[in-house]
């Protein structure tokens, strides 16, 4: 019997593997990668990358893992806050004086400035919410995340806006995967907040690419880890629980004393057939939206103007954010080294419209707003160009999510929940919740080891 089997190895079920190193553990993996929607590959002194490219920094899950593992994480250099919209690129000069920069009608500047008092006044209030208070738990933090303004849309909250006005409140809102009806108004505000740099601290880049980490776990955890192996069933037995779980064509069953969901949500819901109704009843509202992604390598021997930016939003484009993946690079060198890296980022509505397509299409239409975005001078050094797909990418927070917070926190007491699903804070929340549910598994463990005959006390 196994002490543990992890269901998932993307970063939550790799977190909480790496956890319980030390017990008897089995990962196992539908895919035949590890990394879930973390996924980079290097490419000589760059890397392309198409999921997570944002982790929390000092005094987070994020910040621990990294340091246990081994792998170096740097505040990312360059601006978060260029935009490109009606033919006109900013890269500097307060956020707050965009709109009279950019090419927009006088309706829509006022409009925008409205809407952009409401938001200000938002982050106000969501900064004092997020921020951390002594002695209390990351779950009770993380339910006064969820509690605040979870009772309309951002839609709701920001109100009817003209097109303009309305695309820049999008391109920043639809980064949740959600868009601006479908995500809770308190979620809209705190995608916000972590762009213009308050409250959530995802701020750090991971050297050489994010699969940098999870590749280092899986390698260190390389023989515990059964790819290609999708798991049916989980069921609860007095003192274990089975897995049942597909690999090679041949079903295998595993029995183990305790069990991490690390999955999606609707995986879970699926696979954890004896879950308690309540708890499957939560796991089945949890919302995703899809994310289509672009990553480029160019080749090009002098400075670019955008070397100096990380991020570029770009309303009423194919996609609503280009990310400098040099950046880290960038920030590093001396002198100006050739070459460089940039992903595109299409969420929501953006990446629905995208999923069915080819993807020779999805670049050629990235390529196309990105190269006019930087004015004509991206495309020719392009010398590579893969696109990846998520059609259940991102969880987002929607109007009433907060009241499930409580029964998925509980999971059972052999089965437990990991994933970002179960926080707000992205890839923060995946390790959280990989860590939170590993002490919970070892909980178990340890009052095990100390009481080896109970299990057969409790059959007697």
């Amino acid at each position: 019997m196994k002490d543990v089997v992890i269901v998932g190895a993307g970063l939550a079920g790799l977190s909480a593997g790496w956890r319980l190193r030390h017990w008897d553990s089995l990962l196992l993996e539908a895919d035949d990668r590890v990394g879930g929607r973390i996924k980079s590959e290097r490419r000589g002194a760059y890397w392309l990358n198409w999921g997570g490219h944002v982790f929390a920094g000092e005094d987070s899950s994020t910040e621990a893992l990294l340091n246990e593992v081994g792998v170096t994480a740097v505040n990312i250099p360059g601006s978060l806050q260029a935009m490109s919209m009606n033919g006109k690129f900013l890269k500097s000069g307060h956020i707050a004086t965009y709109p009279l920069r950019l090419p927009m009608s006088l309706s829509d500047r006022i409009a925008t400035f409205k809407g952009g008092l409401k938001v200000v006044s938002g982050v106000a209030k969501y900064t004092s919410v997020v921020r951390k208070r002594a002695g209390e738990s990351g779950a009770t933090r993380q339910q006064r995340i969820y509690d605040f303004e979870n009772e309309r849309s951002f839609q709701d909250f920001i109100g009817d806006l003209p097109e303009d006005a309305a695309s820049l409140f999008k391109t920043t809102v639809t980064r949740s995967a959600g868009t601006m009806d479908q995500i809770s108004a308190g979620a809209g505000i705190g995608y916000f907040s972590l762009v213009l740099g308050f409250g959530q601290g995802l701020s750090k880049g991971i050297v050489g690419g994010p699969s940098t980490l999870t590749e280092s776990i899986a390698a260190a955890l390389d023989s515990r880890i059964e790819r290609g192996a999708k798991v049916q069933e989980v069921i609860h037995k007095s003192n274990s629980v089975i897995v049942r779980y597909q690999q090679h064509g041949q079903i295998h069953e595993v029995e183990a004393r305790t069990v991490i969901l690390a999955t999606t949500a609707d995986i879970s819901h699926q696979v954890g057939v004896d879950l308690p109704a309540d708890l499957k009843d939560a796991l089945s509202q949890i919302k995703y939206g899809p994310h289509v992604s672009t990553a480029f390598l160019t080749n090009e021997t002098s400075a670019r103007p955008w070397d100096d930016i990380y991020a570029i939003a770009a309303p009423k484009r194919s996609f609503a954010i280009a990310l400098n993946q040099a950046s880290i690079v960038r920030g590093s060198e001396s002198a100006r080294q050739p070459g460089g890296s940039m992903m595109t980022f299409s969420p929501a509505d953006l990446g629905q419209a995208l999923l069915e397509k080819p993807d020779e299409e999805v670049i050629e239409t990235h390529l196309r707003d990105l190269d006019e975005v930087l004015g004509g001078k991206f495309a020719d050094s392009v010398t590579e160009a893969k696109t990846e797909r998520w059609k259940m990418a991102s969880p987002y927070s929607f109007p009433g999510r907060a009241k499930l917070q409580s029964t998925l926190m509980r999971g059972t007491d052999r089965v437990f929940l990991a994933g970002d699903f179960m926080g707000t804070l992205y890839t923060e929340s995946s390790i959280t919740s990989g860590f939170a549910a590993a002490q919970n598994a070892a909980s178990v463990l340890a009052t095990h080891r100390q009481s080896p005959k109970l299990e057969f006390r409790k059959a007697v």
